[in-house]
């Protein structure tokens, strides 16, 4: 379960409390798309729907069999039909993060900055990722995005674009500027 909680999460962008009232019916294989409703600032939108978390979530299903809530919580220690605690996603990127030999103070928020990153890295444009994460405004997005230094040095050079004259043809010139002393 954990590890379908974790996919989810970088899969998608989700906050932890969207991913965690995420409903089975919200996820739309048909169409590739995953369904949030009601997320922050009670906006509704829809995030692709990699093959690789759809592949992930249908074993997941097959063996949690879960109704309502696609990560059900549970109820006097007993497993019961209602969302999973924001707080077992935390768990969950605590226990990960311990079990690869990371920081254990990696959260499900680190998840969603790097699906931020990686989206714009593979050359996603903000105004997309924007949308994808809820954002009513594109300052809120600029927030999550740690650009990697391969990315930084990706960016081109304006002069790179110019068509210039070989440096050997110029005309050089030995006359002194005004501001130049013959002596200095």
């Amino acid at each position: 379960m954990h590890r379908a909680m974790l996919m989810t999460l970088y899969a998608t962008g989700l906050r932890r409390t969207e991913a965690a009232t995420l409903k089975v019916a919200d996820i739309d294989s048909k169409r590739m798309v995953i369904h949030v409703h009601e997320g922050k600032g009670r906006r509704d939108r829809d995030i692709p729907l990699s093959a690789k978390l759809l592949e992930v979530l249908r074993e997941y299903w097959r063996w949690m069999r879960p109704k309502t809530y696609l990560f059900p919580g549970t109820v006097k220690g007993w497993r019961a039909d209602v969302p999973i605690s924001p707080k077992m996603m935390w768990e969950a990127c605590r226990e990960a993060a311990i079990r690869a030999g990371l920081n254990p103070k990696i959260s499900p928020h680190c998840l969603r900055h790097s699906y931020a990153t990686h989206l714009l890295e593979a050359g996603t444009d903000l105004y997309t990722i924007q949308k994808l994460l809820g954002h009513a405004d594109l300052r809120h997005t600029l927030v999550y995005l740690h650009l990697s230094r391969t990315h930084l040095h990706s960016a081109a050079s304006p002069l790179d674009t110019l068509q210039l004259a070989d440096s050997s043809l110029a005309r050089r010139s030995r006359k002194l500027l005004p501001h130049e002393s013959a002596n200095g």
